[in-house]
């Protein structure tokens, strides 16, 4: 396995904590979720380094050892695109995957849209397309699912919450959701909750949450742009906060969309499943046909998508990167 290093890389007028490995003007950039950290791609950045990437995973700004501004606008999307436009200027490479789950898959989502760099490929992990998300929320289903949304707007109390007995909250939320619990020892989980407990972290963290919903308007304002960047999206089916059915019609705004579920695992599918999830991201990153999960659908029919529109093959033929002036 590829030896992991950390720096810190100023981007965008903030100090970066990056999990570096491999080396090569190829990069690709990791964007990790709520509650978590660049540990949470410790099984995909070997992977990467393997298949002759150089691979950074930021603690993204407000998470670990990356810097905390204080002002919740300064967690609003645009701010968030801009960290991996700099991002990918310091890197200096020549070709980006970007590679996002949960929070930072929404990030990736956005970039994919608007971002100022051009990516040539992009993976996402159990978030939906901002499209697909806007429709979700008008359910009463998914509504119940998103509560902690609306509870994280609250001033402190949620802070209070998480930080009790030393964070022991965040590490519930791994375990409580995962359906492998074994995935998540204690000493997974002291890597969280000690990274949560940082001065000023929590309230980082629920920032990105705050500044979400204080920025739909300028989001609904922005639009939707179409995504011609080749895709794949893995979905852990067995998610606790985000239905399967958000995933139905990705097609209609992913020009080139690699799509697939992994029956019986949680929101955490990187973590929980790393050895699947590794062999469809080395299977599409090589031109190879992505394996289904065992148990899982093998049609694009299952998506609610029109299955010519979905690429089992080569996800690269015949596009080109999003680029965006």
């Amino acid at each position: 396995m590829a030896p992991i290093h950390y720096q810190t890389i100023r981007a965008n007028g903030i100090d970066f904590n990056v999990a570096t490995a491999g080396s090569g003007d190829r990069l690709a950039l990791c964007l990790h979720g709520f509650p978590e950290s660049s540990y949470s791609w410790r099984y995909q950045m070997p992977l990467f380094a393997r298949l002759g990437y150089r691979v950074w995973a930021p603690d993204l700004r407000g998470y670990g050892g990356s810097s905390r501004p204080v002002a919740v606008a300064a967690y609003a999307l645009e701010n968030l695109e801009e960290d991996v436009a700099s991002l990918i200027e310091a890197s200096g490479a020549k070709e980006v995957v970007l590679v996002g789950h949960d929070w930072g898959a929404l990030i990736a989502w956005y970039y994919a849209m608007f971002g100022r760099l051009p990516i040539s490929r992009l993976i996402i992990m159990n978030v939906p397309h901002p499209a697909l998300a806007r429709k979700g929320l008008r359910s009463a289903r998914q509504l119940a699912k998103s509560w902690y949304i609306f509870f994280f707007q609250l001033p402190w109390i949620p802070e209070w919450g998480l930080a009790r007995r030393g964070c022991e909250p965040i590490g519930r939320v791994f375990r409580d959701m995962a359906i492998d619990k074994s995935r998540f020892p204690d000493e997974v989980l002291r890597v969280y909750r000690d990274a949560a407990g940082r001065p000023g972290a929590l309230t980082a963290m629920l920032n990105y949450y705050r500044a979400l919903l204080r920025g739909l308007g300028r989001s609904r304002r922005r639009g939707i742009a179409p995504i011609n960047t080749p895709t794949l999206m893995i979905w852990g089916e067995v998610d606790a906060a985000l239905g399967k059915e958000l995933t139905y019609g990705t097609a209609d705004y992913v020009g080139n969309l690699t799509l697939r579920y992994l029956p019986n695992v949680s929101h955490w599918v990187q973590q929980e499943a790393p050895e699947t999830v590794n062999s469809m991201i080395e299977a599409w990153l090589s031109g190879r046909a992505v394996p289904y999960a065992a148990g899982a659908a093998g049609s694009g029919q299952d998506a609610g998508t029109n299955p010519s529109m979905i690429n089992g093959g080569n996800a690269s033929a015949g596009l080109k990167p999003n680029i965006r002036p």
